[in-house]
């Protein structure tokens, strides 16, 4: 009371809960969010719908989407869902699981502080217990060896597919997400996902979603006489203006007579004509008559209706206003590079495709540049008949690229389907036990693996029904226990409801994501313990509204 009374003295326009009750603040709200989100986890969790004050309409389960949307009032929860979303944006997955682990370890929390342990001493056990998990995760590694390599990057793709879309695409998007990955990778360059090119077409089904070896760009030709179909072409990627430009500062043409005003009007044209007689000159001599050779410019810049029918008289393919983006990406697909000039056009500028041709959908025009010689750059093509289905693939192949990513990075892999939370729950208990651990934290540890028992709960919960989930949670434990301290992997199959060796039946996760998971929870956890005011500030100064 006297806390709060100075509180209010310094600033009267504030609230505050204090003690015990801050403690309780800050847990119903890590177990509210908790309770929201845990229905969506694994490929047997239920989807939410978000609704927008104008009536938009979506439906997700990506616990990152849901966080980022969802408007969270609570503080404590919406300091939980910004630290998720932020491990989301660093390693593409484990938002939903993050969120799960801090409500369960908060809960742990309050029975043992209710016993009266202080939350200093909890929060000390806890931060033990995530350390010893850190290097219990390390002995449970997988590696990725050159032989299983694209084994292993098949099953972390249909994994964290499986978990956010329907599962007759998750085959499909499986393998190309790990083809994407493979294209852009560079022997000793981080993967740079910008290179995967994501486009869309509302077109078709979800199921047609598909991996091009090349790039797909969301323009077309705009001269009508331009070839639409072309093969074996060289590639002019350029930020070259072919047209008219006005000039920097205020000028104009002053003229006598009608001779001057036409002098003066082709000499600026003079100019644009000359960068298109240079291409046309390169083209002729790189494809001369009879030869199967074609030539395509992509130019940043604009060509004006003049310039476009030169190229078109000439039999080449351009395509004006490419988006930046695209620039970078054409000349790692199809080799050559960007120019800002034409001063040293020559055929090693120039990049190379074996097919490039224009695809019509209704008023929108893809153009498609495929069958590059080495290409480090791709396009995931999406498609859906709807703007939701592209939403949610889009999503799921967002999350998916990373996945794959994190996977070659770490060259390692995790047992999914609880296993590693159901092996780190009993080697913790081990751990709690040992002489050299202090008696007031074997309990705080003890309860941290408790904890880490949400996951498997929750989703041996998602699918069954009744009574079965409990016993299907103990008989996993029941099985790990067993086992401990012997090879193997134990984890649930939710489709039979039985234990089982989750890396038979490909079910993997990320390393890093679970390194991320375990320290987080433990930091915010803790943290989270440790408050014993919530104050809310009213601005002395501020104006009354």
């Amino acid at each position: 009371m006297a806390s709060t009374t100075a509180m209010q003295y310094l600033n009267p326009d504030g609230a505050s809960v204090a003690g015990k009750q801050a403690l309780a603040f800050n847990i119903s709200g890590a177990k509210g969010l908790m309770n929201v989100l845990k229905t969506n986890l694994g490929p047997m969790g239920t989807m939410k719908m978000l609704v927008g004050g104008a009536g938009q309409i979506k439906m997700t389960k990506d616990g990152s989407v849901l966080l980022g949307e969802m408007q969270i009032q609570h503080p404590t929860a919406t300091l939980i869902a910004r630290a998720a979303t932020a491990m989301d944006d660093e390693t593409g997955d484990g938002t939903t699981s993050t969120v799960i682990m801090i409500g369960e370890v908060l809960s742990q929390a309050e029975e043992l502080i209710n016993d009266g342990i202080h939350c200093r001493i909890v929060a000390e056990g806890f931060e033990n217990a995530a350390t010893e998990a850190l290097k219990f995760l390390d002995t449970r590694k997988i590696e990725i060896t050159p032989d299983n390599e694209r084994e292993m990057l098949d099953n972390i793709a249909r994994t964290t597919l499986g978990t956010k879309i329907a599962p007759h695409l998750v085959e499909k998007l499986s393998t190309g997400l790990v083809d994407a990955v493979k294209c852009i990778q560079i022997e000793g360059q981080q993967i740079d996902l910008h290179m995967v090119e994501i486009m869309h077409m509302r077109h078709k089904l979800g199921s047609d979603t598909s991996f091009v070896p090349g790039l797909v760009l969301d323009h077309g030709g705009r001269h009508p006489n331009m070839p639409k179909h072309i093969e074996n072409c060289y590639i002019l990627t350029c930020n070259v203006s072919l047209e008219f430009e006005k000039s920097e500062l205020n000028s104009g043409f002053y003229y006598k007579t009608a001779s001057q005003k036409e002098a003066m009007a082709n000499a600026e044209r003079r100019t644009v004509d000359e960068r298109c007689e240079q291409i046309v000159a390169l083209k002729n001599k790189l494809c001369p008559p009879g030869s199967d050779k074609n030539f395509v410019v992509i130019n940043q810049k604009g060509i004006d209706p003049l310039s476009l029918d030169i190229l078109a008289r000439n039999g080449i393919l351009g395509l004006r206003r490419a988006k930046r983006r695209n620039m970078e990406r054409i000349a790692l697909c199809c080799g050559g590079e960007a120019l800002n000039h034409f001063d040293d056009l020559n055929e090693s500028s120039l990049g190379y495709a074996g097919l490039v041709y224009e695809h019509v959908l209704g008023d929108e025009k893809y153009t498609f540049i495929e069958n590059p010689r080495t290409p480090t750059s791709c396009t995931i093509l999406l498609k859906g008949p709807n703007d939701h289905t592209i939403a949610q693939i889009k999503e799921a192949v967002r999350d998916g690229l990373r996945a794959v990513r994190n996977a070659i990075e770490d060259g390692c892999l995790i047992a999914g389907a609880g296993d590693f939370e159901t092996a780190c729950k009993v080697h913790l208990d081990h751990h709690a036990d040992k002489s050299e651990i202090k008696d007031t934290l074997t309990p705080c540890i003890k309860a941290f693996g408790d904890a880490l028992l949400a996951i498997p709960k929750v989703l041996a919960e998602s699918a069954t029904e009744g009574g079965a989930a409990p016993a299907l949670k103990h008989s996993l434990l029941r099985m790990a226990r067993e086992n401990y301290g012997k090879p193997g992997y134990f984890g649930l199959e939710l489709e039979s409801g039985c234990v089982t060796d989750p890396t038979v039946n490909g079910i993997m996760d990320n390393y890093r994501v679970k390194r991320q998971q375990l320290e987080a929870t433990a930091v915010i956890a803790s943290q989270l313990l440790l408050i014993d005011e919530v104050m809310k500030a009213g601005g002395r100064g501020a104006k009354a509204e």
